[in-house]
C-alpha cells in the first residue's frame, strides 16, 4: 500500500473518524437522491413494501440536519465545549462555512433544477446553533425538546405571515430554504449538537439514542394514526405527520426515526466486518457537500442536454437516473477518498474558514 493510500485509508478508517456518522451521512445522501429522482408514491405504509421508498421523503434531510448538529458539536469540542479564544475561533469558522454554504446554495438554485436546495437553510441553522455551542448536553437537549413541542403550534402562523404574499415572497421562500423552516428544523440540529456533547462515540449514549428514537417514532407515528383529524386547516397543520409539513407528529416521529437510524449506524460500525462492507457509503458520507452538489450539477447538465430544460422533473425521472447517479457517486467518492483524500468542496470549505478566521491573532 502506497504512502498516500495508507494515509487516506487511515484518515477514513482510523480512530479519529467516527465511522457511524459517515455511514449515516452516506445513507442520507442516497436517501436524498431517491427523494429527488424516484417517484416515491403517496406515502409510506408499513404493510405495503411497494411504498417503502417513501421512507426517504423528509427523513433523509432531517437526518442531514441532525448530523449537522453533531458536526457542529464535534468541531466545537465534542463532550467538553471549547472555551475562550478556542471557542471563538471555532464559532467564527462555522460562521464562514455558513456564508459559503449560502452562496453555494443560491448558485445551485439558479441552475433551475427542481429541488428544494437545502444549503441556504443549512447556513441559517448553523448560525442559529452557534450560541448553544457552549452549553452542556442536558440543556441543549431540553431546549430541543421544548422547541419540538411548541414550534409546530406556531409554524402555521409563521407560514401565513404577509411577507410570503408580497412580490418578493416566493423568492425569499426559496433563498432562505423555507421548505426546511429554521424555526422547526433547529430542533433537529440542536438534538444533534446535544448528542455530540453527550458523547456520540460512547456505547451507553448510542443505546440510549436507539431507545429514545424508537419511543419517539412510536409516539409520533402512532398518535398520527388515531382517528379524528381536525377539519380546521390550522389544526390539520399542527397534527400533520406528512413529510415537510412541520407538524407535531412529523417532528416527533421523524426525529425519533433519524435518531434511531444514527444510533444503528454507530452501533453497526463497531463491528469491523460491517465497517468494511459499508466503506462506499462511508466514503460518500465523508464528503456530503461534494456528493450533494455534484448530483445537482450533473442533473442540470444532463437535463439541459437531453431535455433542453433543467426544470422538467418528470422528463428527467423518465431517464431513470437514480441508479447510474447513485452507483457513480459511491464509486467516485470511494476512489477519491482512497487515492486523493478529503472531498474537494469539503477541502475548499475548510481552507476558506481557516483563511478568514485564523487560530492566531493577526498582526
Amino acid at each position: 500500500m502506497s504512502g498516500r493510500l495508507r494515509t487516506n485509508w487511515q484518515r477514513l478508517n482510523g480512530p479519529a473518524r467516527i465511522a457511524g456518522v459517515d455511514l449515516a451521512r452516506g445513507l442520507a445522501i442516497i436517501g436524498m437522491f431517491a427523494a429527488h429522482l424516484l417517484d416515491t408514491g403517496d406515502g409510506f405504509v408499513w404493510t405495503d413494501p411497494g411504498s417503502w421508498t417513501a421512507l426517504v421523503d423528509g427523513r433523509s434531510s432531517i437526518l442531514f440536519a441532525m448530523l449537522a448538529g453533531v458536526s457542529i458539536g464535534l468541531v466545537t469540542g465534542g463532550r467538553t465545549p471549547l472555551a475562550g479564544p478556542q471557542m471563538s475561533v471555532a464559532r467564527g469558522r462555522v460562521a464562514i462555512r455558513a456564508a459559503v454554504l449560502l452562496v453555494l446554495g443560491i448558485l445551485l438554485i439558479l441552475t433551475g433544477v427542481p429541488v428544494f436546495v437545502i444549503l441556504p437553510a443549512y447556513a441559517i441553522l448553523f448560525l442559529i446553533a452557534l450560541p448553544f455551542a457552549g452549553l452542556p448536553a442536558r440543556i441543549i437537549l431540553w431546549v430541543a425538546a421544548v422547541l419540538a413541542l411548541i414550534m409546530p403550534f406556531l409554524q402555521p402562523l409563521l407560514d401565513e405571515l404577509p411577507i410570503w404574499q408580497m412580490p418578493f415572497g416566493p423568492e425569499l421562500d426559496v433563498f432562505i430554504g423555507w421548505h426546511y423552516p429554521f424555526t422547526i428544523w433547529i430542533v433537529f440540529v440542536l438534538a444533534g449538537l446535544g448528542i455530540s456533547r453527550a458523547g456520540v462515540t460512547r456505547t451507553s449514549v448510542q443505546v440510549r439514542m436507539l431507545i429514545a428514537g424508537a419511543v419517539l417514532a412510536a409516539v409520533g407515528y402512532g398518535l398520527a394514526l388515531l382517528p379524528g383529524a381536525e377539519s380546521d386547516p390550522y389544526w390539520r397543520s399542527v397534527w400533520s405527520v406528512e413529510p415537510h409539513s412541520a407538524g407535531l407528529f412529523e417532528v416527533l416521529g421523524s426525529a425519533g426515526f433519524v435518531l434511531a437510524t444514527l444510533a444503528i449506524c454507530l452501533l453497526l460500525c463497531r463491528l469491523s466486518v460491517l465497517k468494511a462492507i459499508t466503506l462506499p457509503l462511508r466514503a460518500a458520507g465523508a464528503m456530503p457537500l461534494t456528493a450533494y452538489t455534484a448530483q445537482i450539477v450533473v442533473w442540470a447538465i444532463v437535463a439541459g442536454i437531453a431535455l433542453g430544460n433543467t426544470q422538467d422533473l418528470g422528463g428527467f425521472r423518465e431517464l431513470e437516473p437514480f441508479w447510474p447517479m447513485t452507483i457513480t457517486t459511491l464509486i467516485g467518492c470511494t476512489a477519491w477518498a482512497l487515492f486523493i483524500g478529503r472531498g474537494p468542496l469539503e477541502w475548499l470549505l475548510d481552507r476558506a474558514a481557516k483563511a478568514v478566521v485564523t487560530s492566531q491573532p493577526r498582526r
